[in-house]
């Protein structure tokens, strides 16, 4: 007898699931229709794709906040992803939301960010022709730039990764806790790095923020947690309380002045901008530096093309490129 577990799995869906969930089966589809599978859903395949892609890979050799630190408990683009979908599947849990979207959407939602964080991304901001903001790159990724073609994602996973920062909100709740599981993400783990790092202490959060949120790293992250599901249970918006909230920006903004802007932070900065600069003029107006270098097989027809690329790096990579083009060469004497 054939079993179809793919449809036992829409069917509990249907059974178990919210009104305000997304139903796999009710999926808006792909750019390219698909054949049904047997065992996944559609949002279970997405999941599947984006983490065989090599964009999801290329993650762990990028900078989250600290550019090469030393020692190998500092958070990456990857770490970072996969404590975000840890976050998000929490509340969409125990909001009865479809999972495995959350899921999709919260592993690929940062596929297209830059080598060296934010100051890469900074760069290619200043230097691309239209600006360049990460969750656009990301929709780009999984789009158009994975394996040459993209991933043929369904719209609702699609909608989610480009909506997860910046002003727009997502369609679906699915997406809508991924934008709050990244902030929760990265405010908290940013000041467990920079607590290890020596950058701030544990005390230097203000007193009200430490009283509303925790003391500890867990339990910030159980009060933000905790305060989303119980101020989006059966709602149709997915958000926090405005005390919350409030206590959250107030730690968000107490990063930015005292860890993101920090000497410490930005101490390699200026370098990193230099690497991402000098490849990007290099790339689109001097061939000839590739070829000399035994960078041939590197050709660009255009800035979208070079962006592509250097946003496709990984920081070692980056500076490996760099090193080939610009750095002297050690050489042997022929005899």
């Amino acid at each position: 007898m054939h079993v179809n577990v793919r449809e036992i799995t829409e069917a509990l869906e249907e059974k178990t699931l919210s009104p305000y969930a997304v139903l796999s089966k009710n999926t808006q589809g792909r750019a390219e229709p698909l054949v049904s599978c047997d065992i996944r859903t559609a949002f279970q395949r997405d999941r599947d794709r984006i983490i065989h892609a090599k964009s999801f890979r290329r993650l762990m050799h990028k900078t989250q906040v600290f550019l090469a630190p030393e020692g190998d408990h500092y958070r990456t683009r990857l770490t970072h992803t996969l404590e975000v979908s840890q976050i998000a599947r929490t509340i969409a849990r125990a909001l009865r939301l479809n999972e495995d979207l959350t899921e999709a959407i919260a592993l690929g939602h940062d596929l297209g960010h830059t080598p060296f964080g934010h100051s890469g991304e900074a760069v290619l901001d200043e230097i691309c022709v239209g600006g360049f903001r990460h969750y656009e790159q990301s929709l780009r990724v999984v789009e158009v730039l994975e394996g040459g073609r993209g991933l043929n994602l369904t719209w609702e996973v699609r909608d989610g990764i480009v909506n997860h920062a910046g002003k727009n909100e997502a369609k679906t709740l699915e997406g809508q806790i991924i934008k709050l599981a990244d902030r929760i993400a990265y405010i908290n783990h940013d000041i467990d790095d920079a607590v290890r790092g020596g950058v701030i202490g544990p005390e230097e959060i203000s007193l009200e923020c430490r009283r509303t949120l925790g003391e500890t790293h867990s339990e910030r992250i159980h009060t933000m947690i905790f305060d989303v599901i119980e101020h989006s249970m059966n709602q149709s918006k997915v958000a926090m309380s405005p005390e919350i909230h409030e206590a959250m920006m107030e730690l968000r903004s107490f990063m930015f002045k005292n860890v993101y802007t920090s000497p410490v932070a930005k101490a390699e900065e200026e370098k990193a901008k230099g690497i991402v600069k000098t490849l990007f003029d290099t790339f689109l107006h001097h061939p000839e530096k590739l070829r000399e270098a035994g960078l041939s097989e590197l050709t660009f027809s255009g800035e979208r093309e070079v962006c592509d690329y250097i946003a496709g790096m990984t920081d070692n990579y980056a500076i490996y490129v760099f090193r080939e083009l610009f750095m002297p060469q050690g050489w042997q004497m022929k005899r």
